[in-house]
Formats: structure tokens, sequence, C-alpha cells
């Protein structure tokens, strides 16, 4: 039964093949200049509109009410003024140290780069493992020419708002811009260290494993995520400290700005893309499976190529991205509150809680480091010697000592450095809010675990289910999984942002602080990511471990002339073939759960620091807290309305992400099946072959993220001009909605994968219906966590922060004058956005006739005579 829906995509009886048609469809849209035009298309009508708006503006901003430009004209106080340790040390000298400690840290990344490039590695497997970075770099060039496409949209609405609504001089505006293109440029360079170190480790693992012990096999994917992450952090960091002490104060707040929104475009647009490749590859390897029931990774699979480019293309390159950004944007969130909530007259107070907050950052990248190099040191004396390993239990330590030591930490730099702010109280009152993230940042992977582990009751759930049921109960059963996880996921961190909250109530500020509960929601989303070194380090464990299974099968090693001899002299051991096939699958499941427990953590932070973003917005609408709070409630219409509309949004986007996927693993699946080899005289699938499926992925994942990108960018416009409170409920609501929808895709998602891998691993049942519908329920999953929950990160962090300059631009307009005109604009883009939402289904439909009654029985036919 499986096998026939699978094959149901290869029904035509007009005589046509439909691996031409797949051909033909790669041939019409590899016209980069056509493609690049038509994607341009929607910008003249973009700045037509913003031109007008701009020429009907107000040539300066306004001298009362609403303050323009507010969030990036932030002057930021001077840091010297506040000092520490009893008067000795002041700010910036404080912050100096934070500079050395992201040296530390990038000096720590690329030497653990450099020894992984030192570590043996066979030369049939170094083969793979380069053809791999090759097509990721082929991938991630393609993606950074489409990235200045989408940035080209950006800036039109900056510069027009900045220069021709705010006033700002050419100065501001090409520093903002500038800066833009910096958290860009940061997202695409860290994304592609992440790849470079990916697979340099993946072909080592893969060597590795022929010893037949388990440890090398933990060692070195937590090498290489570890370099990438203490790079990640240590450059973002680097970057936001750089803003603060070597810029000038009244321009720093036109950085940040223009620094956040640039990594937000980045990180949006490479986890869309990326999320939509990767699943395309990977459920287009995996249906020929069942089709043609051939091994794991076999290497006449035209698909394994783009699978394990798709690999570090949605696994790593996303990741990365999306850890950069989102670090980066919970910085400009707090940054943006301490400006706003305290008044200027506090500076001393500014000063003070910027410098603890981004000194805290750099002592918790020491905390990264040493709880690394004390983990290693235990793993290392417990598994060097040891046959077996549980490959989860030494991530699970890593995270929690990092945890623990960020805790302590935290409260020991704040008694050193803050002991007598406030009320004298508030330095532990701070500590425990930023601990409760950190407390998150350990306690949601292992509630994690509880739904995803190949341990999990509810994963043996969905092979139980499946033995019996089939690819029906599979799916079921994971689908139980997802929405558990929410409950539970979603309960932990109210919890813990309870917390926070009752302690926000006392912190000892008075009048000195406006808000004070979404301060503490954002020293939540700060804790989040406080270890975020070892965040990135255990998700980047899992692309590390799922291709080192696909290099080993590629590289055909068994099949060298003289191997065992060669290894045997060369570097002094006797391969243990078996074993290590055995071990590779066993460490990838500890790489699937993982993956997906940092899931969670960078949606949690999006939403808790999307509280924060949110509260700039109120701020200048409400004029500091002093009018139309009012319209923030339900008996408000608009704002209600907002509310039930960004449901609406996520859903779209949802199904939007996944008819990416579907088309183009039609046609990934339609090629392959045309052309893959199984004959007795074939070893290995053509490079131009292999080639060409990643060309369908390519076109497929760039197709969809334009169509959903520009799809969310109208609709913020549209939003945000239409009625400034009804666009904050809009913002609350995409947080709320995106939150439980990511968290049920991405548990559920994971469910299926290790379901399937407890089926191939310790059932030992490939090539079994068991096996068969264990496939089928991966599929489904493949989407749901690596395309559509792990997306809708950063883009709810972009829209919020692309938000703050759009609902500015309406309100100005609207206080000039112009409010007819702003709804009009209103209705066009949305327009526009209905456009793309349009385009996102029927653009992307499957180019297939319809099957007819005459169709299936030619199927059956085929199938008796075969």
């Amino acid at each position: 039964m499986v096998r026939q829906v699978v094959e149901y995509t290869n029904a035509s009886t007009t005589g046509r093949s439909v691996g031409a048609d797949a051909l033909r469809a790669v041939r019409r849209t590899k016209e980069s200049p056509v493609e690049s035009r038509r994607l341009m298309a929607p910008l003249p009508l973009l700045l037509t509109l913003l031109g007008v708006a701009g020429c009907s503006g107000p040539s300066a901003p306004p001298t009362s009410g609403h303050s323009a430009g507010g969030e990036a004209n932030i002057h930021l106080p001077d840091l010297s003024a506040a000092t520490f340790l009893g008067g000795t040390v002041n700010g910036t000298t404080l912050l100096l140290i934070g500079l050395v400690v992201c040296v530390g840290g990038l000096a720590f990344g690329l030497a653990s780069y450099m020894q992984l490039k030192r570590l043996p590695v066979h030369a049939a497997m170094r083969e793979i493992s380069e053809l791999i970075y090759e097509t990721c770099k082929a991938y991630l060039r393609q993606q950074g020419k489409f990235l200045l496409i989408l940035w080209v949209f950006i800036a039109s609405v900056i510069f027009i708002y900045f220069k021709f609504l705010v006033g700002s001089g050419w100065g501001q505006v090409l520093i903002i811009l500038g800066f833009s293109l910096v958290g860009m440029g940061g997202s695409y360079a860290i994304a592609w260290y992440g790849i470079r170190v990916n697979t340099f480790a993946n072909g080592r693992t893969a060597f590795a494993s022929l010893r037949g012990r388990p440890y090398p096999l933990h060692q070195i994917p937590l090498r290489s995520g570890m370099s990438v992450g203490m790079v990640l952090i240590s450059v973002e960091l680097f970057m936001m400290l750089t803003i603060m002490l070597f810029l000038p104060a009244e321009i720093a707040g036109s950085c940040f700005i223009g620094f956040a929104i640039g990594e937000s475009l980045g990180a949006s647009a490479l986890r869309i893309a990326g999320g939509i490749f990767t699943k395309i590859a990977d459920v287009g390897s995996d249906l020929m499976k069942i089709v043609f029931k051939i091994k794991e990774d076999d290497a006449r699979n035209p698909g394994v190529i783009a699978d394990c480019t798709g690999d570090n293309a949605g696994d790593s390159v996303g990741p990365s991205a999306d850890g950069f950004e989102t670090y980066g944007v919970t910085g400009v969130a707090l940054v943006t509150f301490i400006m706003l909530a305290i008044p200027p007259t506090e500076s001393v107070l500014q000063a003070s809680l910027l410098v603890w907050i981004f000194f805290i950052r750099a002592v918790m990248v020491v905390a990264s480091g040493a709880s690394y190099a004390v983990n290693a040191a235990l793993t290392k004396s417990r598994y060097e010697h040891a046959e077996e390993m549980d490959f989860e239990a030494p991530l699970t330590w890593l995270v929690w000592i990092t945890s623990i030591v960020s805790i302590l930490l935290t409260f020991a730099t704040s008694a050193l450095l803050i002991p007598h702010l406030g009320d004298g109280t508030t330095w532990w009152k701070l500590s425990i809010i930023i601990s409760c993230g950190t407390l998150a940042g350990a306690l949601i992977p292992e509630l994690v675990k509880v739904f995803t582990s190949v341990k999990s009751r509810h994963t043996e759930e969905v092979v139980k289910s499946a033995n019996s049921g089939g690819a029906s109960l599979d799916i079921l059963s994971g689908l139980v999984a997802g929405n558990f996880s929410a409950y539970w996921l979603g309960i932990a961190i109210v919890a813990l942002m309870g917390v926070g909250y009752v302690i926000s109530t006392a912190l000892g500020f008075g009048d000195d602080m406006k808000a004070p509960a979404v301060f503490a929601f954002g020293l939540i989303a700060f804790g989040f990511l406080g270890m975020g070194p070892v965040t990135i380090a255990v998700d980047s464990y899992g692309p590390v471990t799922d291709n080192a299974q696909s290099v080993y099968e590629l590289s055909m090693i068994e099949d060298v002339p003289n191997v065992t001899e060669q290894v045997r002299a060369e570097h002094g051991f006797d391969a243990d073939w078996d074993r290590a096939k055995r071990l590779l699958e066993e460490n990838d499941g500890a790489g699937n759960t993982f993956k997906a427990t940092a899931k969670p953590v960078l949606i949690g932070t999006a939403v808790v620091g999307a509280t924060t973003m949110i509260f700039s917005i109120i701020m200048g609408l409400t004029v500091g807290m002093t009018e139309n709070l009012d319209k923030l409630s339900l008996l408000h219409a608009p704002f209600l309305l907002g509310l039930v509309t960004g449901g609406a949004v996520i859903y779209w986007f949802t199904g939007a992400s996944i008819q990416a996927v579907t088309t183009g693993a039609f046609r990934a699946v339609e090629f392959i099946k045309d052309n893959i080899r199984l004959d007795e005289t074939a070893t290995r699938a053509s490079e131009a072959d292999s080639k060409r499926v990643v060309e369908i992925c390519t076109i497929y994942a760039q197709r969809g993220m334009f169509n959903i990108f520009l799809g969310v960018f109208f609709a913020t416009l549209a939003f945000a001009f239409l009625e400034p409170y009804f666009f904050i409920g809009y913002l609350i609501s995409i947080a709320l909605f995106g939150l439980y929808q990511a968290i049920f895709m991405a548990n559920a998602g994971g469910a299926w994968d290790n379901a399937k891998k407890i089926v191939e691993v310790d059932l030992d049942a490939k090539g079994t219906d068991l096996h068969d519908a264990s496939i089928v329920g991966d599929t489904v999953g493949d989407p749901y966590k690596d395309t559509s929950s792990v997306a809708l990160n950063p883009v709810i962090k972009f829209t919020t922060l692309f938000g703050l300059l759009a609902v500015e631009l309406g309100v100005m307009l609207t206080q000039a004058g112009q409010g007819m005109l702003v709804l009009v604009l209103s209705g066009v883009f949305f327009l526009a956005a209905c456009v793309f939402v349009w385009r996102s289904f029927y653009a992307m439909r499957i180019d297939a006739p319809m099957l007819t009654a005459d169709d299936i029985v030619a199927q059956r036919l085929a199938e008796l005579n075969g």
C-alpha cells in the first residue's frame, strides 16, 4: 500500500517521460535573469507608493506627540559614568574586557577548527565531504544573491522613512543602511563558517567510526559544534560591544536598529530557504527506499548528495544564522527597553544596567568554554576506551553543567558589580530572573526529550502504532506527541516567566523604570541564550552525525581495493566495518534528539523577546505610557481584530512552506525515479544527475522563500498602516500562535524521526512494512520539524523589528493629515500580500495532469506485468 501511494506520483498516460518533464521544468526555471526580474517586479510599485508617502509626509520630525524615529534616535548614556567594584573600574573598561573575552572565544573556535582539519580521514571519505562542501558553497552563493535582492526591499523602506519622513541626515541614513548590511552579512558569514566546519567534521567522524569505539564519534561532532557556537556568539557580541564602545552615542540607536533588521532579514531568508531545500532533498531521497527497496544513503541514488547538502543548508546554515540573529536581537531589545523605560535623567542607572547585561554575556561565554572543557574531561575518562556508549548522556551533562555554572557566575558577577543598585536587593532579584531563562535553556531540552528521544515512551508509542496500523497510526501517534509537548513546554515557559513577573513587582527601581515586568521577560529571553555556544553546539551535533552516515555510504570505502590493509598500514588499526555502521546510526539518533531540543529554545527566545520589542512600539504610541492606554484592550475592536489576524498569517505561513517542500519533492522524486540506475553495473549515481537534484531543490527553495518572505513583508506594511493598535494585537498574536505551532510541529517531527531510528537500529527492521510505515511518518515530519517550525522564529522577530519602522511611518503620515493616504496604502500593501499568498500555493502547485481511472488501470497492469 505504501509503495502504491509513492508510485502515485509516477502516473501518466500521456506517453511523456516524467523525468523529461522534470528536466524541462528545471531548464525553464534556470533562466536566472528572468527569474530575478520577476522577483524584482514588485519593487517599482513599492518605491512609488513609499515615495508618494514620503512626499506627503512632514519634512521634519514633529515637535510633539509621537516621537519620530524614536528607537533609532536613542542616544546611549556615557558608559564610563557607571562605576563598579567600589569605583575602581568604570563601564567602558569592563566592556573592553568583554571584547578581550570575545577575542578569546574566537581563538577557541578557530583552534577547534584547525584541530578538526588535522584529524585523519580516508581519501575516499574526504572526497565526498569536499563534494558536499562544494555543493553547499554553490547553494550559499545563490542564496547570497537573492538575499541582496530582498535587502533592496527593506532598504527602500528604511531610506524613505528616515530620509524623507524623519528628516535624518544622509550620514545617519547611510549608517542605518550600512549596519543592516553588516547584520545580514554577519548571519550569512556565520552560516558559511558553519558548513565549512561541519563538512570537515562529517568525513572525520565517518573515518573515526572504523575503530569500532564510540567515543571519537561523540567527540568530533561536539568539538565542531563548539567551534561554531563560540565563533557565532563571540562575533555577535564583539559587533555589539563595538557599537557601544567606539561609535558616537547619538548614532548608536541607528546602528543597533539597522544591524538587528539586517541580521533578522538574513536569518529569515536562510531559515526559510534552507528548510525548504533540505526537506525536498530528504523526502525525495527517503521515498526511494520504499520504491526501490534500497538502503539508506545508497550511492546509486542521485538524491543523496542533495540530501547531504540539505542537511547543511537546513540544519547548519539555518540554525547558525538563526542563533546569530536571536542572540543579537535579544540584546537590541534590552538596549531599547532600558533607554525607553528609564528616564534620561537616570543616565547612570541606564549605563549601569547596560554594562551589567553585556558583561554578563561575556562571562557566560567563559562559562560555556569552561563547562565544555570539564564535560570533555569527564566524558573522556568514562568513555575513551568503552565498547558501548549512551551518546545522549554526555550532551545532557554538557547542557546541565553549563546551565549550573552560568547561574552561579551570574549571581557572583551581579554581587560584585551591582550590589548597591536599586534598593540593595536588586542584584539578586535580577540574577534570579536571568537564571529563569538559563534554567529554561536546560529544562526545555529535557522536556523535549520526553517526546522525541529514542528512549521516549511517546516515540515508542509511534513505533507500536505503526507496527499494527501502518503509516496512518504512525502519523496519528506523532501528532499526539507534538500536541502534548506543546502543552508541557508552554506550561514550563509560563511558569518561568511567572517567576520573573513576581520578582519584577519589587525590583527596587521605584518610579525610575516603567513596565518592569517587560524588563523581566527580556532578561529571561536573554538567559535563554546565555549559554549560547553550548546551545548551538548540541544543535550542530545533529547535521554532522547525519552527514557522517552518508559520507560512509557514498564513499563506498568497503569496496576500495586493499582498504583494510591500507588503513592498518597508514593508521595502525583494523577497521571494524559492521560495528562502524551501527555506531554511526546510534549516534545519529542522539543527533536527532538534540537537534529537536534546540528548536523550542530558539522559538521560546523569539516569543519572550518579542514582548520586549513590542513594548518599544507601545512606548511610542502611548507617548511614554501616558496616553491611549485604553486602546491596548479587547474593548478596542482593532486590537482584538489584530489578535485574530495573527493566527491566520501563522497558518498560511505553515501551509506555504510545506507546499514548497511538497512541489519540490514531487519534482525531485520524478527525476530520481526516471534516472536512478540499479542494474548490476551501476555503483554510483552520476555527478550530473546529483547536481540536477540539487538544482531542483534550490529552485523550489528560492521560489518558496520569495513568495513567503514578500507575503510577510507586505502584510507587515499593510497591518502597520491600517491601525497601530491593530498591529500591536497582530504582533502579540503571531508570537503566541507561532510559539505553539512551532513547538507542536518540531516535536511531532522529532518523534517521527526517532521512531524510524528505533526501527532501523534497535529493531534492525530495514526493508519491512514497519520500516516503510516509519519512513512515511518521517517524511511527513520532515517539513514539520525542519521547515515550518524553525522558520517561525526569525519571521516573528523580523516582523516585530520591521514593524518598529512601519508602524511609525503610518502614524507620522496620519499625524501629518494624510490619514486617507495611509488607509489607501494599507489596502494596496494588503493586495500585494494577497498576491504572494495566492502565489505561494497556486504558483507552486504540482504541474502535472490529474489522474484518471484509466491511469489507475494502467498502473495496476504495469504492476502485474512487472
